[in-house]
């Protein structure tokens, strides 16, 4: 089976309620299982890293949705695969690299007043800014699967927009409050997307 179908997360909708969720395979199975035709034609699939709906065709049996999914979605080569993880076996080698860093007479002052001097003090903080920016990114990722998700299913509920606001001002207890009267599966859905959405301590 397709690394892809196993290793791709969505959930499934019929209306306001939830179908199924999981892997794109688990999916694709319980709902054909579960579901009349006519019933597929009004389903609504959202990938779960994103909130964007995902297009299924599931004409033909089970197999053959699975089929079709597995050559539009493609392998991961097992060449690559084994390649990946034999590079995480043992003990990663430490490289230090020496290069030239430009900075104000002020600038070198204060590094070399730092506890363990200038270098350990520039890995300390080039290590901290790009956790800050990988969180910052985290937040906007949220952000944005949140919203593309509220659009296509709760844009016409009461205080969508107002959740909106809440979403992307950083508001997590109004965003709790707007959302609160939601269809149940669909509030659930859209705190499972918001989750890292806002700032810690929120």
């Amino acid at each position: 089976m397709s690394n892809a179908l196993t290793s791709f997360y969505c959930t499934a909708f019929l209306g306001v309620g939830v179908v199924a969720s999981g892997s794109l395979q688990h999916v694709v199975t319980t709902v054909k299982d579960a579901l009349e035709d006519r019933d597929l034609t009004q389903l609504l699939l959202f990938d779960d890293s994103t909130g964007k709906q995902v297009d299924i065709d599931f004409r033909g049996k089970t197999d053959d949705v699975l089929k079709r999914l597995g050559e539009q979605f493609g392998d991961v080569p097992d060449t690559e695969v084994n390649h990946l993880s034999t590079r995480r076996v043992g003990r990663p080698k430490l490289g230090v690299v020496s290069g030239e860093v430009t900075l104000l007479p002020r600038h070198w002052e204060w590094l070399k007043s730092q506890p363990g001097g200038a270098s350990v003090t520039l890995r300390k903080l080039i290590d901290e800014a790009r956790r800050t920016g990988e969180k910052q990114s985290n937040i906007r990722e949220s952000q944005e699967a949140t919203y593309t998700f509220m659009t296509a299913m709760a844009g016409n509920f009461p205080k969508y927009e107002e959740a909106l606001r809440a979403l992307y001002a950083g508001d997590l207890d109004r965003f709790y409050h707007f959302i609160d009267d939601w269809a149940p599966d669909i509030r659930n859905h859209v705190k499972r997307l918001a989750a890292t959405a806002f700032p810690e301590g929120n």
